[in-house]
């Protein structure tokens, strides 16, 4: 479910289909910078209604994404 949506949020601010995203996809691969990142976190709040806190951890993949959610929101 949490990939799902991730994938398709990000596809519709790229411009791209969901199904061409994967787990292992980079988001340099994508065109995504570290602010592009930040804003889909935010927007993922507001579509989890929960705080995302990326803190130190770097994350460079749709996965690595993915789990910081789903560790979140449960």
């Amino acid at each position: 479910m949490v990939f799902e949506k991730v994938s398709q949020m990000i596809a519709e601010r790229i411009d791209m289909d969901a199904a061409e995203i994967t787990m292992e996809t980079q988001f340099d691969d994508l065109g995504l910078d570290s602010l592009d990142v930040m804003e889909l976190l935010m927007q993922m709040e507001d579509e989890f209604g929960q705080e995302i806190s990326i803190g130190e951890r770097k994350i460079t993949d749709i996965g690595g994404l993915v789990a910081l959610i789903e560790e979140t929101i449960q």
